[in-house]
């Protein structure tokens, strides 16, 4: 005899999970910008920030290009569903689907800026049709510890992630020291970590940079890669910058006396590299 109520009960949590499955790809991210006319350039920022971190850079390419700035999922004044899990699918099927629902001819070039330039890397390896250049702007790339030959190396890396792990764990402590940083470097526009944020903040940090793949996304890539960086940026590991600069369509463009922020140095040589 066949269980009516078992299998309303089952059809109940299937539907759910198709609606929760097709619902994320529908989300629509916030388009902070658009502006300029010409090429379009789809601008991604980075974790615990906004589009206001592009200020700097895209007064420098709006004579020549359309510049579109999106903030993603679960920041800036982008929406935070309270199931989200903040993976890197998630994100870049927002991403995926706040572009498409703009219509825009592609291909495009993509910047991304830290987080942002992880989100990128991987959507150009899932939709390389879209996009005609890729520009990872300060990129946060890690590999497991193992991976690593030297024993300093692996130690290093072990430091940022446990340094990371230590953020996500002590939600107090972070909340209230970004604050200071922010108010001490003058950033308080571009970095922030709040009750509104922290899901995010944790989980993207968790799931996007402390698990991540960009190596093997970026090797995917066939379209020309410009990696724009600073020299003294606090999250680059020694020796990151090396395994992306043996790859093929890759150019590098260390910037001296700059941080992990688009300060005017950094945007003058991001502007620079898109041309």
């Amino acid at each position: 005899m066949v269980n009516t109520e078992r299998m309303d009960d089952r059809l109940t949590r299937a539907w759910a999970a198709l609606r929760g499955l097709f619902g994320r790809r529908g989300v629509l991210l916030h388009v902070a910008g658009d502006v300029g006319d010409g090429p379009v350039i789809i601008l991604l920022h980075g974790i615990a920030s906004s589009a206001a971190t592009f200020t700097t850079l895209v007064p420098l390419l709006d004579q020549k290009y359309r510049c579109i700035s999106i903030e993603l999922l679960g920041f800036g004044d982008s929406p935070a569903p309270a199931d989200a899990e903040y993976t890197i699918e998630e994100h870049v099927a927002a991403i995926d689907a706040t572009i498409r629902s703009l219509r825009l001819r592609a291909p495009f070039i993509l910047v991304g800026h830290s987080l942002g330039a992880l989100l990128a890397s991987r959507y150009a390896a899932r939709y390389p049709a879209q996009v005609s250049r890729l520009v990872l702007v300060s990129p946060p790339v890690y590999l497991a510890p193992a991976e690593f030959s030297h024993l300093r190396q692996r130690a290093q890396i072990g430091a940022y992630l446990k340094a990371y792990e230590f953020l996500r764990e002590n939600k107090e402590f972070t909340i209230t020291n970004a604050a200071r940083i922010g108010r001490l470097l003058q950033i308080s526009t571009v970095f922030e970590i709040s009750e509104r944020n922290w899901n995010a903040f944790i989980l993207s940090l968790k799931n996007c940079i402390e698990s991540q793949t960009t190596v093997s996304d970026i090797a995917t890539v066939k379209v020309p890669i410009d990696v724009v960086y600073g020299s003294l940026d606090q999250f680059i590991a020694p020796g990151t910058m090396g395994i992306l600069e043996q790859l093929r369509n890759a150019t590098m463009h260390r910037v001296e006396v700059n941080d992990h922020l688009m300060r005017p140095r950094l945007a003058r040589a991001v502007a620079k590299a898109i041309g």
